[in-house]
């Protein structure tokens, strides 16, 4: 068992997952969830390539923390379509102090399991990921 210092094991799903959607785009985005009674972090949800942003932050519960990646595709100024890879960490207010102190913990060990995440976002409400954050944070 793990010691909160170290951070939560990552399941294999997880990284499977994570290299499918950077590499072939299977899905648009993935929730992970720290399951605590097996010390892992693990696959919550995965978003199919139609889904929309509004999709996604819908299924963020209000008052639990999650980890999240959400493959935002845009174009820039100079009409080129892009994309990069967002890691979201999801904390909101009113979740346990516990959960909280578990996923700030494991954050940078989960997040290195996942290599190509191009741009990272704290988020403790909606407001602070809102899609002209996202946008702003892509250019």
């Amino acid at each position: 068992m793990s010691n909160s210092a170290s951070g939560m094991a990552v399941c294999d799903e997880c990284k499977l997952k994570f290299l499918d959607l950077k590499a072939k785009r299977s899905f648009r985005f993935i929730v992970f969830k720290i399951n605590e009674k097996v010390q892992q972090v693990v696959v919550d949800r995965l978003g199919e390539p139609g889904e929309s942003y509004e999709d996604f932050t819908a299924c963020l519960p209000a008052d639990e923390c999650r980890y999240a990646v959400f493959d935002f595709d845009f174009v820039t100024d100079e009409n080129c379509q892009k994309s990069k890879i967002f890691f979201i960490s999801w904390a909101p207010d009113t979740s346990r102090v516990r959960s909280k102190m578990l996923y700030a913990s494991s954050k940078d060990r989960f997040k290195r399991e996942l290599d190509g995440i191009q741009v990272e976002l704290q988020a403790t409400d909606p407001s602070e990921m809102s899609m002209d954050i996202i946008k702003s944070r892509a250019l």
